[in-house]
């Protein structure tokens, strides 16, 4: 049985790193083409070994994703706000650094993720209940203040329930198989990439350094504000790791972008373990590959610190494989002519929308690029885009009252 384990947690990894590497295909598109393929596989292995597949696979996926977010600006829900500041560190030179960082947040987030888990399972069992009357005035809260303590106040308004109401008419809309992928990629990929082409961007030979530009104080308050924060999502329907680094950004002031880098990945691996403690403590799955393994089998407490296993083997195996290819995509990307890999990458996400949800998907996928030029253009973070996410939140908490 360990041998089949193995095997599959070997399959998870390798697989992840192509999907990873490729921007468009997510994970629980995988996850899900294995569910379907479940009754055949099933014949040939357990539905653990099938879960730990799908577990390495997607802690492999999150550690490499952060290398297309980075070099080529195609972001995923996990970390559609780092492409920024990814960005601005590759046109620095610093496109290594900046998966340095953001890989340094996800092991230190997986780390003390596992540490976390005895009070995750509290916090499921028990402060949800208590909390669950106040979650829609909570955000609130968190929305007020978001917006409130801004300079430009009418601007990041504006751009919060424009990207709102998008976001509720995307999420209305039948038959929109992938909605987050134009809706994201229109509003913080191809919006990004239209920018550096108009300004004649050029990716300057990326440098290579041994150490890790953050300190320890701000890698802790990285780690703390994703803790507070990763407890809040899982109890917001629909909310991810994206929407929960606007929140920790709220609640542990002045993140710069490089600890920004780092509290994006240190919140992607933390809201999977949470969401596989909701799994484990209350046979609710929010994460989707989470969700998926929910459909395959009852999990309990052996199958469960063997998942939480696979997790860290995975994760930690991880580490040394971004790093690699993080070096080959940094030596690849100065070689090649910039505005041509920024017509061939939104080509590929025009293509991609198209096969996925046709031409709906491509009238969402110019709508929200149109509607992510508004940061940049007045000078307004890009966190406020988030509201194509967190509007629909609040809308579905409004009428569950």
């Amino acid at each position: 049985m360990y041998l089949e384990i193995i095997a599959a947690i070997i399959l998870g990894m390798l697989s992840g790193i192509v999907t990873g590497l490729t921007p468009g295909i997510h994970v629980n598109l995988v996850a899900t083409t294995l569910l379907a393929l479940s009754p055949f596989l099933l014949r040939y292995t357990s539905p653990f070994s099938l879960a730990a597949f799908i577990m390495s696979l997607a802690v492999v996926h999150s550690f490499l994703d952060t290398i297309p977010s980075t070099y080529l600006g195609a972001p995923e829900s996990e970390n559609a706000l780092s492409v920024l500041p990814a960005q601005k560190m590759l046109l620095k030179g610093e496109g290594y650094m900046a998966v340095k960082l953001t890989i340094l947040g996800t092991y230190s987030g997986l780390i003390l993720a596992l540490l976390l888990v005895p009070l995750f399972i509290f916090i499921a069992n028990w402060l949800y209940p208590i909390l669950k009357p106040y979650l829609l005035y909570l955000l609130l809260m968190i929305v007020a203040f978001m917006l409130f303590r801004e300079k430009e106040k009418i601007w990041s308004t504006l751009l919060f329930m424009t990207a709102g109401t998008l976001g509720v008419i995307v999420f209305s809309l039948p038959n929109l198989a992938e909605p987050l992928f134009p809706l994201l990629s229109g509003m913080f990929g191809i919006s990004g990439l239209l920018i550096s082409y108009f300004e004649n961007t050029k990716i300057p030979v990326q440098k290579f350094t041994k150490e890790i530009d953050l300190t320890i104080k701000e890698l802790g308050k990285v780690l703390m504000g994703s803790s507070l924060a990763v407890f809040l999502i899982q109890f917001f329907p629909g909310m991810g790791p994206s929407q929960g680094a606007v929140i920790s950004n709220q609640i542990v002031k002045d993140i710069k972008d490089k600890a920004y880098l780092a509290l994006i990945g240190a919140m992607g691996t933390m809201s999977v373990i949470f969401s596989l403690v909701t799994f484990y403590a209350l046979g609710k799955a929010k994460d989707g590959s989470i969700v998926v393994m929910e459909k395959l089998f009852e999990i309990d407490t052996l199958s469960f610190v063997l998942l939480l296993l696979v997790f860290f083997i995975a994760g930690s195996v991880s580490v040394f494989l971004t790093l690699f290819f993080a070096k080959q995509f940094s030596k690849l990307i100065v070689k090649v002519n910039y505005k041509a890999l920024v017509v061939s990458i939104i080509a590929f996400i025009v293509l991609m929308c198209a096969f996925l949800n046709g031409w709906v998907g491509l009238v969402v996928l110019a709508t929200a690029s149109a509607v992510g030029l508004i940061a940049p253009l007045k000078n307004i973070p890009r966190n406020h885009a988030m509201g194509c996410l967190l509007v629909p939140v609040l809308v579905y908490l409004i009428m569950a009252v």
